[in-house]
Protein backbone atom coordinates (compact mmCIF):
# COMPACT_ATOMS: atom_id res chain seq x y z
CA UNK A 1 0.00 0.00 0.00
CA UNK A 2 1.76 3.17 -0.97
CA UNK A 3 1.26 5.88 1.27
CA UNK A 4 -1.02 7.91 -1.23
CA UNK A 5 -3.38 4.84 -0.64
CA UNK A 6 -2.78 5.26 3.08
CA UNK A 7 -3.86 8.97 3.21
CA UNK A 8 -6.71 8.50 1.24
CA UNK A 9 -8.44 5.99 3.14
CA UNK A 10 -8.13 8.23 6.05
CA UNK A 11 -9.27 11.31 4.73
CA UNK A 12 -12.43 8.70 3.58
CA UNK A 13 -12.70 7.78 7.51
CA UNK A 14 -12.64 11.39 8.55
CA UNK A 15 -15.66 12.47 5.11
CA UNK A 16 -16.85 9.30 6.89
CA UNK A 17 -17.35 10.35 10.64
CA UNK A 18 -18.61 13.87 9.47
CA UNK A 19 -21.38 12.27 8.13
CA UNK A 20 -22.75 10.46 10.50
CA UNK A 21 -26.36 10.72 11.05
CA UNK A 22 -27.79 11.18 14.21
CA UNK A 23 -28.99 7.64 15.24
CA UNK A 24 -25.51 6.40 13.96
CA UNK A 25 -24.02 8.99 16.77
CA UNK A 26 -26.76 7.72 19.07
CA UNK A 27 -25.98 4.13 18.68
CA UNK A 28 -22.32 4.56 19.04
CA UNK A 29 -22.46 6.53 22.27
CA UNK A 30 -24.71 4.33 24.17
CA UNK A 31 -22.38 1.86 22.77
CA UNK A 32 -19.50 3.04 24.17
CA UNK A 33 -21.18 4.29 27.58
CA UNK A 34 -21.33 0.13 27.92
CA UNK A 35 -17.60 -0.01 28.12
CA UNK A 36 -17.15 2.98 30.06
CA UNK A 37 -19.83 4.97 32.13
CA UNK A 38 -17.78 8.28 31.50
CA UNK A 39 -18.34 8.10 27.68
CA UNK A 40 -21.51 9.87 27.47
CA UNK A 41 -22.79 11.61 24.16
CA UNK A 42 -20.48 14.97 24.77
CA UNK A 43 -17.48 13.03 25.45
CA UNK A 44 -17.57 11.03 22.52
CA UNK A 45 -18.63 13.81 20.34
CA UNK A 46 -15.75 15.81 21.33
CA UNK A 47 -13.71 12.96 20.79
CA UNK A 48 -14.61 11.71 17.17
CA UNK A 49 -15.08 16.11 16.07
CA UNK A 50 -11.29 15.75 17.26
CA UNK A 51 -10.30 12.65 15.18
CA UNK A 52 -12.35 14.14 12.03
CA UNK A 53 -10.50 17.26 11.93
CA UNK A 54 -7.13 15.36 11.99
CA UNK A 55 -7.99 13.47 8.72
CA UNK A 56 -8.03 16.26 6.10
CA UNK A 57 -6.45 15.73 3.06
CA UNK A 58 -4.27 19.22 3.89
CA UNK A 59 -3.70 18.40 7.17
CA UNK A 60 -2.25 14.85 6.37
CA UNK A 61 -0.24 15.49 3.61
CA UNK A 62 1.20 18.52 5.46
CA UNK A 63 1.78 16.34 8.60
CA UNK A 64 3.49 13.55 6.79
CA UNK A 65 5.64 15.67 4.89
CA UNK A 66 8.28 17.05 7.56
CA UNK A 67 9.21 13.69 8.07
CA UNK A 68 11.56 11.69 6.10
CA UNK A 69 10.60 8.51 3.87
CA UNK A 70 12.25 6.02 1.89
CA UNK A 71 10.39 3.18 -1.33
CA UNK A 72 13.46 0.72 0.84
CA UNK A 73 11.76 0.72 4.09
CA UNK A 74 10.14 -2.22 5.45
CA UNK A 75 7.03 -2.22 7.65
CA UNK A 76 7.74 -2.91 11.70
CA UNK A 77 5.54 -3.95 13.85
CA UNK A 78 4.80 -1.81 16.36
CA UNK A 79 2.87 -2.82 19.89
CA UNK A 80 0.59 -0.20 21.20
CA UNK A 81 -0.77 -0.58 24.74
CA UNK A 82 -3.84 1.77 24.54
CA UNK A 83 -5.09 3.96 27.79
CA UNK A 84 -8.89 4.24 27.54
CA UNK A 85 -9.68 7.11 30.36
CA UNK A 86 -11.28 8.90 27.37
CA UNK A 87 -13.29 8.10 24.21
CA UNK A 88 -10.77 6.97 21.22
CA UNK A 89 -7.68 8.35 23.11
CA UNK A 90 -5.26 5.60 21.14
CA UNK A 91 -6.18 6.79 17.84
CA UNK A 92 -3.56 8.89 17.19
CA UNK A 93 -1.29 6.45 17.75
CA UNK A 94 -3.13 4.04 15.61
CA UNK A 95 -3.11 6.75 13.02
CA UNK A 96 1.09 7.67 12.84
CA UNK A 97 1.67 4.11 12.70
CA UNK A 98 -0.79 3.44 10.00
CA UNK A 99 -0.14 6.35 8.11
CA UNK A 100 4.15 5.68 8.16
CA UNK A 101 2.96 2.25 7.01
CA UNK A 102 3.94 0.24 9.32
CA UNK A 103 1.56 -2.24 11.08
CA UNK A 104 -0.45 -1.93 14.01
CA UNK A 105 -0.62 -4.21 16.96
CA UNK A 106 -2.98 -3.11 19.42
CA UNK A 107 -3.59 -3.70 22.90
CA UNK A 108 -6.93 -2.19 23.36
CA UNK A 109 -7.98 -0.79 26.71
CA UNK A 110 -11.38 -2.76 28.07
CA UNK A 111 -12.49 0.92 28.84
CA UNK A 112 -12.30 1.75 25.14
CA UNK A 113 -12.87 -1.35 23.09
CA UNK A 114 -16.07 -0.82 20.98
CA UNK A 115 -15.19 2.36 19.21
CA UNK A 116 -11.74 1.84 18.12
CA UNK A 117 -12.61 -1.66 16.70
CA UNK A 118 -15.42 0.87 14.84
CA UNK A 119 -12.83 3.42 13.15
CA UNK A 120 -10.65 -0.13 12.66
CA UNK A 121 -13.46 -1.87 10.90
CA UNK A 122 -14.70 1.35 9.20
CA UNK A 123 -10.92 2.08 8.06
CA UNK A 124 -10.51 -1.92 6.28
CA UNK A 125 -13.86 -1.11 4.89
CA UNK A 126 -12.79 2.05 3.23
CA UNK A 127 -9.22 0.18 2.46
CA UNK A 128 -9.29 -3.83 2.65
CA UNK A 129 -5.32 -3.79 2.46
CA UNK A 130 -5.23 -2.40 6.19
CA UNK A 131 -6.47 -5.83 7.45
CA UNK A 132 -3.08 -6.79 6.99
CA UNK A 133 -1.74 -4.22 8.90
CA UNK A 134 -4.12 -3.98 12.13
CA UNK A 135 -4.21 -6.63 14.58
CA UNK A 136 -6.12 -6.70 17.70
CA UNK A 137 -3.98 -8.37 20.50
CA UNK A 138 -5.86 -10.13 23.61
CA UNK A 139 -2.18 -10.06 25.10
CA UNK A 140 0.92 -8.28 23.91
CA UNK A 141 2.91 -10.44 21.77
CA UNK A 142 6.87 -10.75 21.52
CA UNK A 143 7.16 -10.53 17.50
CA UNK A 144 7.26 -7.37 17.50
CA UNK A 145 9.95 -4.48 16.10
CA UNK A 146 9.09 -0.92 18.68
CA UNK A 147 6.85 -0.40 21.22
CA UNK A 148 4.42 2.40 22.81
CA UNK A 149 2.68 2.00 25.60
CA UNK A 150 0.73 4.31 28.06
CA UNK A 151 -0.49 3.66 31.34
CA UNK A 152 -0.73 5.12 35.08
CA UNK A 153 2.78 5.72 37.16
CA UNK A 154 2.65 1.79 38.34
CA UNK A 155 2.53 -0.09 35.06
CA UNK A 156 4.23 2.03 33.41
CA UNK A 157 7.37 0.56 35.78
CA UNK A 158 6.40 -2.70 34.28
CA UNK A 159 6.09 -1.50 30.84
CA UNK A 160 9.89 -0.05 31.04
CA UNK A 161 11.14 -3.50 32.20
CA UNK A 162 8.67 -5.82 30.29
CA UNK A 163 9.99 -3.65 27.05
CA UNK A 164 13.22 -2.52 28.02
CA UNK A 165 14.89 -4.80 24.72
CA UNK A 166 12.37 -2.59 22.39
CA UNK A 167 12.68 0.68 20.90
CA UNK A 168 10.01 2.33 22.70
CA UNK A 169 7.47 5.25 23.67
CA UNK A 170 6.82 4.70 27.37
CA UNK A 171 4.17 6.96 28.66
CA UNK A 172 3.24 7.75 32.25
CA UNK A 173 0.81 10.12 34.45
CA UNK A 174 0.61 13.88 33.23
CA UNK A 175 -1.93 16.34 34.18
CA UNK A 176 -2.23 19.58 32.05
CA UNK A 177 -1.95 23.65 34.22
CA UNK A 178 -3.80 26.88 33.32
CA UNK A 179 -1.48 29.89 34.43
CA UNK A 180 -3.36 33.17 35.12
CA UNK A 181 -2.19 36.49 34.95
CA UNK A 182 -4.62 38.61 37.20
CA UNK A 183 -6.44 40.73 34.28
CA UNK A 184 -8.43 37.87 33.03
CA UNK A 185 -12.41 39.08 32.59
CA UNK A 186 -14.90 36.91 33.11
CA UNK A 187 -15.82 36.13 29.89
CA UNK A 188 -12.12 34.99 29.54
CA UNK A 189 -11.80 33.29 32.50
CA UNK A 190 -14.90 31.31 31.05
CA UNK A 191 -12.88 29.49 28.27
CA UNK A 192 -11.34 27.06 30.65
CA UNK A 193 -14.49 25.30 31.10
CA UNK A 194 -13.95 22.61 28.14
CA UNK A 195 -10.04 22.49 29.46
CA UNK A 196 -11.15 21.41 32.95
CA UNK A 197 -14.58 19.88 32.23
CA UNK A 198 -14.40 17.93 28.89
CA UNK A 199 -13.78 14.83 29.77
CA UNK A 200 -14.99 15.05 33.61
CA UNK A 201 -11.21 16.02 33.97
CA UNK A 202 -10.14 12.17 32.87
CA UNK A 203 -7.50 13.13 30.14
CA UNK A 204 -3.69 13.87 30.40
CA UNK A 205 -4.84 17.49 28.75
CA UNK A 206 -7.06 18.30 31.19
CA UNK A 207 -6.80 21.18 33.51
CA UNK A 208 -6.00 19.93 37.04
CA UNK A 209 -4.30 22.95 38.46
CA UNK A 210 -4.13 26.38 38.30
CA UNK A 211 -1.26 28.55 38.98
CA UNK A 212 -2.33 32.54 40.22
CA UNK A 213 -1.17 35.51 41.38
CA UNK A 214 -0.45 36.13 44.92
CA UNK A 215 -3.74 37.81 46.88
CA UNK A 216 -5.26 36.86 43.22
CA UNK A 217 -9.21 36.62 44.03
CA UNK A 218 -10.22 32.79 43.08
CA UNK A 219 -14.00 33.65 43.11
CA UNK A 220 -14.02 35.43 39.68
CA UNK A 221 -12.90 32.08 38.06
CA UNK A 222 -15.49 30.23 40.26
CA UNK A 223 -18.08 32.28 39.22
CA UNK A 224 -16.92 32.27 35.64
CA UNK A 225 -16.52 28.49 35.70
CA UNK A 226 -20.42 28.04 37.74
CA UNK A 227 -22.44 27.35 34.63
CA UNK A 228 -20.36 24.78 33.18
CA UNK A 229 -20.06 23.38 37.02
CA UNK A 230 -23.75 22.77 37.39
CA UNK A 231 -23.88 21.24 34.15
CA UNK A 232 -21.30 18.79 34.75
CA UNK A 233 -22.50 17.84 37.88
CA UNK A 234 -25.84 15.70 36.22
CA UNK A 235 -23.56 13.39 35.67
CA UNK A 236 -23.76 11.07 38.40
CA UNK A 237 -20.37 10.05 38.26
CA UNK A 238 -19.36 13.43 38.34
CA UNK A 239 -21.44 13.95 41.26
CA UNK A 240 -21.08 10.92 43.62
CA UNK A 241 -16.59 12.24 43.25
CA UNK A 242 -17.67 16.32 43.95
CA UNK A 243 -20.00 14.80 47.16
CA UNK A 244 -17.29 12.26 48.23
CA UNK A 245 -14.45 15.05 47.83
CA UNK A 246 -16.77 17.91 49.67
CA UNK A 247 -17.26 15.48 52.57
CA UNK A 248 -13.79 14.80 52.86
CA UNK A 249 -12.65 18.43 53.08
CA UNK A 250 -15.48 19.63 55.59
CA UNK A 251 -14.46 16.73 57.84
CA UNK A 252 -11.07 17.30 57.85
CA UNK A 253 -11.41 21.23 58.11
CA UNK A 254 -9.42 21.75 54.62
CA UNK A 255 -9.80 25.14 53.66
CA UNK A 256 -11.69 24.95 50.14
CA UNK A 257 -13.84 26.94 47.93
CA UNK A 258 -16.60 25.51 45.87
CA UNK A 259 -19.40 26.68 43.23
CA UNK A 260 -21.52 23.71 43.38
CA UNK A 261 -20.50 21.58 41.13
CA UNK A 262 -15.96 21.93 41.57
CA UNK A 263 -14.42 22.08 44.21
CA UNK A 264 -10.79 24.37 44.76
CA UNK A 265 -8.03 23.37 47.01
CA UNK A 266 -4.62 25.35 47.46
CA UNK A 267 -2.16 22.41 46.74
CA UNK A 268 1.32 21.67 45.32
CA UNK A 269 0.11 18.41 44.21
CA UNK A 270 -0.41 18.08 40.12
CA UNK A 271 -3.08 15.49 39.63
CA UNK A 272 -6.17 16.48 41.53
CA UNK A 273 -9.05 14.09 41.93
CA UNK A 274 -12.45 14.55 40.06
CA UNK A 275 -14.13 17.81 40.74
CA UNK A 276 -11.44 19.40 42.10
CA UNK A 277 -9.41 22.12 40.80
CA UNK A 278 -5.61 22.60 42.28
CA UNK A 279 -4.30 26.10 42.75
CA UNK A 280 -0.97 27.46 43.62
CA UNK A 281 0.30 31.17 44.07
CA UNK A 282 3.44 32.97 42.53
CA UNK A 283 4.32 36.27 43.37
CA UNK A 284 6.54 36.53 40.11
CA UNK A 285 7.51 35.88 36.68
CA UNK A 286 10.51 33.98 38.04
CA UNK A 287 8.77 31.82 40.93
CA UNK A 288 6.63 30.90 38.50
CA UNK A 289 9.10 29.73 35.84
CA UNK A 290 10.29 28.08 38.25
CA UNK A 291 7.50 26.06 39.43
CA UNK A 292 6.64 25.08 36.35
CA UNK A 293 10.14 24.02 35.80
CA UNK A 294 10.01 21.78 38.70
CA UNK A 295 7.08 20.06 37.16
CA UNK A 296 7.66 19.77 34.06
CA UNK A 297 7.84 16.03 33.50
CA UNK A 298 4.42 16.11 35.30
CA UNK A 299 2.56 18.52 32.83
CA UNK A 300 1.21 17.80 29.59
CA UNK A 301 0.52 21.04 28.52
CA UNK A 302 0.23 25.23 29.96
CA UNK A 303 -3.22 27.25 28.59
CA UNK A 304 -3.07 30.60 29.04
CA UNK A 305 -5.24 33.97 27.63
CA UNK A 306 -3.20 34.20 24.85
CA UNK A 307 -0.41 31.98 25.17
CA UNK A 308 0.97 34.93 26.92
CA UNK A 309 3.67 31.98 28.43
CA UNK A 310 6.38 31.23 25.71
CA UNK A 311 5.33 27.40 25.08
CA UNK A 312 1.60 27.22 26.29
CA UNK A 313 -1.79 26.99 24.42
CA UNK A 314 -4.95 29.54 24.94
CA UNK A 315 -7.40 29.11 26.72
CA UNK A 316 -10.13 27.08 25.70
CA UNK A 317 -7.41 25.05 23.46
CA UNK A 318 -5.98 21.97 25.78
CA UNK A 319 -8.59 19.24 24.81
CA UNK A 320 -7.97 20.32 20.51
CA UNK A 321 -4.92 19.40 20.17
CA UNK A 322 -3.69 19.12 16.44
CA UNK A 323 -2.19 16.07 14.65
CA UNK A 324 1.43 17.67 15.04
CA UNK A 325 1.04 17.61 18.77
CA UNK A 326 2.76 14.54 20.67
CA UNK A 327 2.07 13.38 23.98
CA UNK A 328 4.75 13.86 26.60
CA UNK A 329 6.40 16.10 23.40
CA UNK A 330 7.89 12.80 22.01
CA UNK A 331 7.13 13.32 18.39
CA UNK A 332 5.84 9.15 17.65
CA UNK A 333 6.54 10.11 14.39
CA UNK A 334 10.36 10.98 14.59
CA UNK A 335 10.34 7.69 16.56
CA UNK A 336 8.37 5.85 13.59
CA UNK A 337 10.34 7.14 10.91
CA UNK A 338 11.23 6.83 8.37
CA UNK A 339 8.07 6.50 6.38
CA UNK A 340 7.38 3.34 3.93
CA UNK A 341 6.59 5.34 0.87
Amino acid sequence: MTLQERINAFVALGDKLRTLDTDTKAALTQRANDDNGWFDELSVTNALTGVEKMLSKEVLENWVGNYSSSEDEKPNKVLVVMAGNIPAVGFHDALSILISGHILMAKLSSQDTFLMTTLFNWLKEIEPKFNDFIQILEAPVKDINKVIATGSDNSTRYFVKYFSKYPNIIRHNRSSVAVIRGDEDEETLAKLADDIFLYYGLGCRNISKVYAPKDYDLTQLLKALEPRAKETIINHKYANNYDYNKSIYLVNKVEHLDNGGLIVVESEEMVSPISVLYYETYENGLELKAKLGDAEDKIQCIVTDGQWLAGSEDFGQAQFPSVSTYADNVDTMEFLSPIVK
